[in-house]
């Protein structure tokens, strides 16, 4: 990092030195797809060419010439500076900063973390299943992409919040609980569906038990409420252990939610709201948006009116927060276009600090979206079905049995959250999911499993090399290698998708990771005795460390032995 920083500012004294530019540039340095161009490359010469009256190749070239004069860019950071194509110029990395870098990597357990957000507290909201209701896939999707986001911040130096909204009144508890005074027997997911299926039959005596769910009034609905409230969190509880996920603050639609009313009622004083039929609405076309209802007719508060009482409570449960993020599905982008528009007025400060992140929807590849049974396909039942084929494979597979696997079912939910987890993250958050089974549970390439069977055979190198007592060093003559040129980009990595808050762009990264390790893998022989294999192994301690980094950063577990 430090050398990119230096060359940055390097190019930006020259051009400001050759009256190129009166103020200080704007200089971006990229990593060339192609390694033939080197570790770092730079198009300034072609953007400021016309200004400098030059060809685009010959300032290239005078930049390079006065480059490669610099000392402040040290005698073993690069190698060498080359002038290519049209006017690029790339940059390699000397053999010794490698071996810094793999040196790093293998000691340093903070591995690729920085300091960008340092001194930040910063609060995300993801997740957020309703109790009495299944958890379904756009709950999967919100917590994979929230969690990633969580971790990279926290690696990039911020103190994260961990907060879940969860919906624990309104319309779909009123149907849980009526589908279990009808068929007692049925799962609190299972009544839901049956009291929706029924609520256009039964409406007059599902919205009586909603409205005594607000008011608390019947003592038998309050305690299958209890019951269905408490026995949803715990199960609830059972499935982010599994996605290892720990919230840090719980917020419900039925305390902090309910406080919206009040302050739709205070701002409907204030102009900010207006009646319509009896109902409270925020005239958002005023501002090119749409109207929507925050109280309705009844004085019952939408999703819209609990929105403002949450993030209120947010920032009184965390005062200083410096930004609150929330991730949701994108078919509530509209929603939240509104409502935040809303809070720009009722809460300025807090409006300023709060984004929303949305992602987009999960289909299969196979086209269907119920399971044999006939039942939609939910969050869990996507999570349990890949746990119980990982199950399968690993009793047809001799790999865990010759790994000594402890506990083959905590292998198996690895697995399983892995290629759940990899397949929604390895594209930007905002773009449809196709979710392949095959694919997903896959150890051949482009998948969750793939990565972590290249930790783990990384670490099995590592322990061989130890019960061989060769101690790893990097060796700072050693050439250059795909994979460790490779490997000196991580930091910068985690740092782009922290800063992006895009984790498919870690995710990109670790697989052309994986493929170059295994790449060099299969054509070198790590423990073959020669004064080189102190130097392979100090390599693929590094690896083990980066792909263990990167992994935990997409929330993806790293078992030992597969």
């Amino acid at each position: 990092m430090q050398i990119l920083h230096s060359l940055i500012a390097r190019i930006s004294e020259i051009l400001v030195a050759q009256d190129i530019v009166a103020v200080k540039p704007s200089i971006r340095l990229e990593h060339p797809a192609d390694l033939q161009n080197g570790d770092y490359s730079s198009g300034i010469a072609l953007q400021y060419a016309k200004q400098a009256g030059i060809a685009p190749r010959a300032l290239a070239e005078k930049i390079a010439n006065l480059l490669r004069s610099s000392t402040s860019l040290g005698p073993t950071s690069i190698q060498r500076i080359e002038v290519a194509g049209a006017g690029f110029i790339n940059f390699y990395l000397t053999s010794a900063t490698l071996a810094e870098a793999i040196e790093k990597a293998r000691n340093e357990d903070s591995w690729g973390g920085g300091k960008e957000n340092q001194g930040k507290k910063i609060m995300v909201e993801y997740t957020d299943p309703n109790p009495f209701k299944e958890f379904h896939i756009g709950h999967l999707m919100s917590n994979a992409i929230g969690e990633s986001i969580s971790r990279l911040l926290q690696f990039s130096g911020a103190e994260v919040k961990r907060a879940n909204w969860q919906g624990d009144v309104g319309p779909h508890v009123a149907k849980a609980i009526w589908g279990k005074t009808q068929k007692p027997e049925l799962s609190w997911g299972a009544a839901y569906a049956y009291g929706a299926q029924r609520y256009d039959e039964h409406k007059e005596g599902i919205d009586a038990i909603n409205k005594k769910i607000y008011e608390k009034s019947d003592p038998e609905i309050n305690a299958l409420y209890d019951t269905g409230r408490k026995e949803s969190l715990a199960h609830f509880e059972d499935l982010y252990k599994i996605l290892g996920t720990t919230f840090d603050h719980y917020f419900f639609e039925g305390t902090e939610g309910l406080e919206g009313t009040a302050i739709v009622r205070d701002f409907l004083q204030k102009g900010v709201f207006e009646e319509s039929d009896g109902a409270v609405v925020f005239k958002g076309e005023v501002y090119g948006l749409h109207t929507r209802v925050f109280l309705t007719a009844r004085g019952l508060p939408t999703y819209e009116a609990k929105e403002l009482g949450l993030n209120k409570a947010k920032f009184e449960k965390e005062p200083d927060l410096d930004q609150s993020i929330i991730v949701t599905a994108n078919e509530q982008s509209e929603y939240f276009k509104v409502v935040l528009k809303a809070m720009e007025i009722i809460f300025p400060d807090i409006a300023k600090k709060t984004i929303h992140i949305s992602h987009g929807m999960m289909r299969f590849a196979d086209g269907k979206m119920s399971s044999r049974t006939g039942n939609v396909i939910t969050g869990e039942s996507l999570l349990n079905e890949l746990i119980e084929v990982a199950k399968v494979r690993a009793t047809e597979s001799r790999r865990p049995a010759q790994a000594g696997a402890d506990n083959p079912t905590k292998l198996a939910e690895q697995i399983a959250v892995a290629a759940i987890k990899y397949q929604i993250l390895r594209q930007g958050s905002g773009k449809d999911i196709v979710f392949d089974r095959e694919r997903a549970l896959s150890l051949e390439g482009d998948s969750g499993p793939y990565l972590q069977y290249a930790h783990a055979r990384a670490c099995a190198v590592v322990e061989k090399a130890r019960e061989q007592n060769v101690t790893a060093k990097a060796d700072v003559d050693a050439p250059p290698t795909e994979l460790s040129r490779l490997l000196y980009r991580f930091p910068e990595a985690v740092e782009y998708a922290a800063h992006e808050l895009e984790p498919h762009l870690l995710t990109n990264y670790l697989l052309e990771f994986a493929s170059a390790f295994n790449r060099w893998y299969a054509s070198e022989q790590i423990l073959d005795g020669s004064t080189n294999s102190p130097h392979k192994v100090a390599l693929t301690e590094a690896v083990r460390r980066t792909l263990k980094n990167g992994l935990w950063l997409l929330g993806i577990p790293t078992p030992e032995r597969m």
